[in-house]
């Protein structure tokens, strides 16, 4: 029989939940592979108003097989808590694998793991990455060496899907995806903003607008607190 692998989801206070979920779902139906949910302090976490309880405590990890970050609202106070950064830069430094999904990767980035490397993000966070020296690319699933990427939210099972293929084969991923009827049919073609209607997408970038002003001037001001 394989060893197991570990995959380590590093979860945080107001991350999407389908960013974890999605992936978790589909991790915890492959053969051999140990997935854990963890936090700081083991504390229950809120996701899209749902609270996500029983974790094991970042900190008891001493090692995983793979790292996986995920994204959402919450990345950027994740980034400035020192306490859950020191835990993402001590386990993704001996991870084989470095992994996010949506603005997952930006946390990825803030530990210094990416610097000079490609990254997938969600698209109306993507412009970020450059301020941690990564280099942005619109795939949906983006590998550079070690590192696996996903794009926005639901990217995360297709993510899941090509990390599976990774660890366990081609085969067990496809075995895992009709289990679970993954054959998605979306009844609109709006999912990327090439692709909406150019109405849906000013709509959309007027209503975030601001707040990505925001989020921009708090990394930028992270960053050059570091630099100082």
């Amino acid at each position: 029989m394989s060893e197991p692998i570990s995959v380590l989801i590093a979860a945080y206070d107001e991350v999407t939940q389908l960013d974890f979920t999605g992936p978790h779902q589909f991790l915890s139906r492959t053969p051999d592979l140990d997935v854990r949910v963890a936090s700081l302090g083991g504390r229950p976490i809120t996701a899209d108003r749902l609270v996500f309880s029983e974790l094991e405590d970042l900190a008891s990890i001493a090692s995983c097989d793979v790292l996986l970050v995920p994204g959402g609202g919450g990345c950027i106070p994740a980034i400035e808590n020192e306490l859950y950064m020191k835990e993402i830069v001590r386990l993704g430094g001996i991870a084989r694998y470095l992994t996010s999904v949506c603005s997952g990767s930006l946390i990825l980035g803030a530990a210094g793991f990416l610097t000079g490397r490609r990254a997938a993000c969600h698209w109306a966070w993507r412009e970020l990455l450059p301020v941690f020296g990564a280099i942005v690319d619109e795939g949906r699933i983006v590998r550079d060496g070690n590192i696996l990427s996903g794009g926005g939210v639901t990217a995360g099972i297709d993510f899941a899907l090509a990390l599976i293929a990774e660890l366990r084969g081609q085969h067990v991923a496809e075995m895992v995806q009709l289990g679970l009827e993954y054959a998605p049919q979306p009844p609109f073609n709006s999912g990327r903003p090439d692709t909406a209607p150019a109405e849906i997408l000013e709509a959309l970038n007027a209503r975030t607008a601001q707040a990505r002003t925001q989020r921009r001037a708090r990394l930028e001001t992270w960053v050059a607190s570091r630099n100082v």
